[in-house]
Parts: C-alpha cells; structure tokens; sequence
C-alpha cells in the first residue's frame, strides 16, 4: 500500500508539474527581479540592495530566499537566478534603460543625440502650514501597517509647482518607474498618430496575425485594446502564472506573445485588465512610426515630450525592439506632473501647440462599460463603486488617474486646475494607500483655493 500511495504521489507531482508549470513562476522570479534592480540602479541611481528589499523582497514572500542576483558594473548588468537554475539577465544600454537579454534579442541600435541638460531648479517648498503637515503625513509610516515607502510628492496648481517632497536619496531629477503609468502614455501616444491622421481607433487593429480567414480577432479595435474590452483571454493577476506575467519577464518577443491570445469573449463586451492589451497597442505605434526601436524613441520625444517638457524620459524595450509600454518608463516627479498637465490643458502644450487631437482628452476619461476604467486612464466618469467611494473621499467627481503598482499615480483634477504625483513603493494592495493620497488632496484643494 505504501509503495502504491508513493507511485500515486509521484504520478500526481508530475501531472501538477505539466499543468500549473512551476518552472514558469520560477523564471517570472528571476526576470523580474533582473529587470528591476537593473532599472532602478542602472536608470534610477538605486543600490540594487534597497530595491531587492524594499520591492523584490516583498513581491516574491519567502521565495525570496531562494533568490540570488549578481551585478555586474562594467558590463552594467544584473543576472538573477532562483534555486541556482531559471536564470535571467537584464543590461543597461544608454538611451534605451535596461531590458532582458535572450539568445535571440536583437542588437540594441545606437541612442539619438542627448543636448546637455541644465539642472532642475530647487525644491519648490510649501508655506502653507496645513500643506506641509499634509506632506508629512503623506510620508509618515503607521504602526502596525505596511510601509508606505512614499517615494516622491508633487502637486501642481495652475502649471506651476507648489509644493513637492522627496524620500531620501531621491530628489527633482531622479528618474521613477511608472509601472503602469506607462499605459497613459502609450495612450497619448497613440491619440498622436490619430491626430496626425495615421491611426484610427474605430478601425480594426493593424495586426497582420489576426487578419486570416474567418479569425474572430480580426474585429479587435484599437478602442477596444485601449479600454481593456478586446476579448483576448490573457489574464493578469501578478502570481507569475499569469499572461501578463509570463509576457513581461520570460519572452523576448512581448508582442508577438500578446498578439497570440485567443477571445475569450466577443470584443467590445467584456472589461478585462491586462498589460497584453497595452503592448499589442506599442507593436502598432512602433509599426505605425518606423524605424525600429530608435525610430520609437524619435517620435515619442519629438511629438509628445519635448513639447510638454518632459526632458529626462527613458523608455525600455523588450528584445527585438518594442516598447514594453504597459509599465517600463522612467522620469523623474516634475516630469510626470508635465505629462499630466497636458492632459489638464486638453491635449495643449504649454506654448499652446495641440499634441492630443480635440475631444482626445474627454474620449480618455470616458468609463469603459461602467467600469472604473476609461481609456488608458482610470475615472471617476461613470457609475462603477469604486468611483463612487473615491468621491466620497474627496476626490473631485470630473477627477482621472494615471497609476501603476505599488502607488504609482498622477491624478488630474480639471475643476480644481490640479495635478497631484504620488510615486513609491507601497506594498499595500489592491488599493496601495489610496486613502493616504485622498487625505492628501483634500488638504491640496483646500489650501490653494
């Protein structure tokens, strides 16, 4: 009976091996904690061993300690590997911020000309005394709970900074991850190529894969990839199990991976989030502007962040040469607030040049199947609870949001002329201390009235 029990044990161990795949967990692991240490020390300026304990640590629980990484600072490298095996390996290449490196990535082209910037004016202290104790609190931890790790604070009024606050080690020209702040960028993005009449969002989406006879995806639009309604059954729930997961940190090709998803639902029906959705949407910029990877970063400078101001961006690239832009771009705090005051100014730099078409700005906010979600944004512009409760906090009701994992956010407020960043590492889901940023703002509308 003993030896029939073991057989039966073994045999089931091997079926659950085939099924749930724990080797690809496992290499998610690695990738991603490759990835992050190489942006944030070889992007953002972090010693590998802060972000190890304040994000890898945390994401990962007790797999944590079966993970090792080694730096490599000549060659600008991280390699991580779990159990010794499933290793993984991310570099910096200048202009481009880091990426995973596979047997078959492509060679990374050289970076566009960089001018020699002038350095960020100093900190923009509040005198407003409710303004600064907000600010602390803002900052503070609390007994018992989850740090906060608030990284960087910053709240503009009428396009220009009032107050703005930065953790230790970082400061006005530390560039941040977005996570999936990128997202609202991807979208404006897009929204540029719509206004110089090369995309169409109501047309299917440009996919050569999805175009065969009689393939059901072929009705995808790009509206429906902007509004996380496509249809394609590739979940994201962060266990490393995952679609998203699995595209991030364990394929050289993300879109290519994305673009092979199967409907799970008719397009345009059912609001499913999924960073796949976003990264499908890059291959389609990427295609649409030319020139591969620099070709990419030419267009997003010259159309979008030069002329809003936006002057330390770095945007990182899967292996042969797409834009992972569900969540690796990196600026600094003033930079975010520049993205999102463009969006305050309806699409309008500040010399007064359009970037967004007219309405482009309302289409985003625009709640998806009255979901919390419009269009690369989340707003309060519809009738999901979530809304409902964030209003009831404070936060203005003609109120959207950029925001990322971990607290990552840039709030706009229209009717108050505000624009509110909050970047960190807050390990506090699924809201990561939304509450603290609404206590915030509240004090912000109040103060500068």
């Amino acid at each position: 009976m003993k030896i029939w029990l073991s057989t039966v044990a073994i045999v089931l161990a091997l079926v659950a091996g085939v099924v749930f795949r724990p080797d690809r967990a496992l290499q998610v692991a690695s990738g991603l904690t490759a990835q992050m240490l190489c942006s944030a020390a070889f992007v953002s300026g972090v010693h590998p061993e802060v972000t190890f304990s304040e994000t890898i640590r945390p994401m990962t629980g007790p797999a944590a300690a079966l993970v090792h990484y080694e730096v490599d600072e000549g060659a600008k490298s991280i390699r991580a590997s779990v159990l010794g095996a499933f290793s993984s390996t991310a570099a910096y290449h200048q202009g481009y911020g880091c990426r995973l490196e596979y047997p078959d990535s492509i060679a990374v082209p050289p970076p566009l000309p960089e001018a020699v910037l002038p350095a960020e004016p100093p900190l923009v202290e509040t005198d407003n005394a409710d303004l600064r104790a907000a600010l602390d609190r803002a900052f503070a931890e609390e007994a018992g709970q989850p740090l906060r790790n608030v990284k960087a604070v910053l709240i503009m009024k009428d396009g220009r900074i009032v107050a703005e606050r930065y953790a230790a080690g970082y400061g006005p020209e530390t560039p941040l991850l977005s996570y999936s702040v990128a997202k609202s960028v991807t979208n404006a993005l897009i929204g540029i190529l719509v206004r110089q009449g090369k995309l169409n969002v109501d047309a299917p989406a440009p996919i050569t894969a999805w175009h065969g006879a009689n393939d059901p995806r072929s009705a995808i639009t790009l509206d429906n990839l902007l509004r996380m309604a496509s249809g394609l059954d590739m979940q994201e729930d962060g266990s490393g199990f995952d679609a998203a997961s699995q595209m991030v940190y364990a394929q050289n090709d993300m879109a290519r991976f994305a673009q092979g998803g199967q409907l799970g639902a008719k397009p345009g029906t059912a609001w499913s989030y999924t960073s796949t959705n976003t990264v499908i949407l890059s291959s389609v910029i990427r295609d649409a502007v030319g020139g591969g990877q620099q070709g990419f970063v030419r267009f997003a400078r010259d159309a979008l962040f030069a002329p809003i101001g936006m002057q330390r961006v770095t945007m990182e690239f899967d292996g042969v040469g797409t834009q992972e832009g569900s969540a690796s771009i990196l600026a600094p705090a003033r930079d975010w607030a520049r993205f999102g005051q463009l969006f305050l100014n309806d699409g309008v730099a500040p010399n007064g040049t359009r970037v967004l078409p007219e309405g482009w700005v309302t289409y985003s906010k625009r709640s998806t199947l009255g979901s919390i979600y419009g269009a690369g944004f989340w707003t309060n512009d519809g009738g999901s609870e979530i809304a409902a409760a964030l209003i009831q906090q404070g936060m203005p009701p003609d109120s959207f949001f950029a925001s990322g994992n971990l607290g990552q956010r840039i709030y706009i407020v229209p009717s108050e002329r505000l624009v509110m960043v909050r970047f960190g590492v807050t390990h506090r889901p699924p809201t990561f201390d939304i509450a603290g940023d609404m206590r915030l703002m509240r004090t912000a509308i109040t103060a500068l009235k």
